[in-house]
């Protein structure tokens, strides 16, 4: 799921729902073909600098001696540092081949599957593959890159790690954008709990600009310049338990104002704690519709503003004939802020209806596996034409316009 910039009286924030997937299931591994033998690559030495490296985790005077020179020195101690300060566990190293770039007689870039659970927080172990360059026969690392365009967070530098009840911020850059991070997600994770109780924990990870966003979801250049936050399976996989953080954009949500960057927040931390971004049957109008009324039930501005977008569109083309389809929610449709703004209002006529409770037992009941139709009787009394019905009697009064 993820957040979207567009023009709106509220600061135009909506969401466009979208999962990143890539790779095979987290249960299974299938190796690259190995690339041309070099004569610099040797994996039995490369294999017990990767074990010495996962061993000194703890200590970031011992992972820097694995360095090849001071700047990869630095690198290290700042793993192993990320490390103990994100409380990582079921962490494994392990090489996979040589990529077939070399480095003299004695360097060369091997391809490294690498394991690792934020505890407290993932149920599993996220898994992915990054590109490691050895030197010195493969008993020292000169530096480690994204394989596949993938590098998580982690991996990538320093970071500065807070904790909040409920949710944990990782961020790279100064001790102040993880300290203003981590109050927008301890609010987010407190609006969250009248609802939906504890939850899942919070993981927030605030990388330093767009372009480390897109190093660390392994997207095309660009994907996310418009994105003010993501939440999305960590390793880009879609296996069940697989972990699934909320990713953010600071180009953009840094530019919003106070309450936008919050309603943000709180948005994301619903998909996240919820599971939203691995629920296969949900429609995508309550998905995104129900995180909107959590994220907005405590906001004050009237509705003319927040609903702005489809209320205009509603007095230029009338009514809609249908809730909104999943394959509206393209991130490359238009009227995105239209789509997401009506989605809320949904589950508004939901709450008017059955109340907040009845709107989030619907919500719990559809990600669990339960047919919308079925739960939406159960729980309102109604058919989806019914509610159909009643979402444009609301669309209608909205926008002064004719049923």
């Amino acid at each position: 799921m993820t957040r979207r910039v567009v023009t709106s009286a509220l600061t135009g924030v909506l969401s466009v729902g979208a999962l990143l997937a890539g790779g095979c299931s987290g249960d299974e591994y299938v190796a690259p073909p190995p690339a041309t033998r070099s004569d610099a690559a040797d994996p039995t030495v490369a294999t017990a600098t990767l074990a010495a490296l996962r061993d000194a985790l703890d200590d970031p005077g011992a992972a820097a001696d694995l360095g090849a020179d001071d700047e990869s020195a630095d690198l290290l101690a700042a793993l192993a540092r990320n490390a103990t300060a994100l409380r990582l566990e079921d962490v494994s190293l392990g090489y996979v081949t040589e990529t077939g770039a070399t480095d003299g007689d004695d360097g060369w870039d091997g391809l490294v599957s690498v394991s690792w659970r934020v505890d407290g927080f993932d149920r599993a172990a996220a898994r992915t593959e990054v590109a490691v360059s050895f030197d010195d026969g493969g008993r020292t690392i000169a530096g480690v890159a994204a394989a596949e365009r993938r590098l998580p967070l982690w991996l990538t530098g320093p970071l500065v790690v807070r904790r909040v009840p409920g949710a944990l911020v990782m961020a790279a850059g100064e001790p102040e954008v993880a300290d203003r991070y981590a109050e927008r997600a301890a609010r987010a994770v407190a609006a969250t709990r009248p609802l939906l109780g504890r939850g899942d924990g919070l993981v927030v990870e605030v990388p330093e600009d767009g372009e480390q966003l897109h190093r660390v979801l392994g997207a095309d250049r660009g994907a996310y310049d418009s994105i003010a936050a993501v939440t999305a399976p960590v390793d880009g996989t879609t296996a069940p338990r697989s972990p699934v953080h909320v990713f953010v954009n600071r180009a953009v949500l840094d530019g919003l104002d106070r309450v936008a960057a919050q309603v943000v927040m709180t948005h994301e931390a619903v998909h996240a704690v919820t599971g939203a971004v691995g629920a296969r049957n949900a429609p995508l109008w309550l998905v995104e519709g129900f995180a909107d009324h959590v994220a907005l039930r405590d906001v004050d501005l009237p509705e003319s503003r927040t609903a702005a977008q489809v209320i205009r569109q509603v007095k230029r083309d009338g009514l809609p004939d249908r809730l909104p389809a999943d394959s509206d929610f393209s991130p490359g449709a238009g009227h995105l802020g239209t789509l997401y703004e009506g989605a809320w209002q949904v589950a508004e006529t939901l709450a008017d209806r059955g109340g907040d409770d009845a709107l989030a037992t619907l919500y719990r009941e559809v990600l669990d596996g339960a047919g919308t139709a079925d739960a939406l009787r159960r729980g309102f009394g109604w058919s989806e034409d019914d509610l159909l019905a009643a979402w444009r009697s609301r669309l209608a009064a909205l926008a002064g316009v004719p049923e």
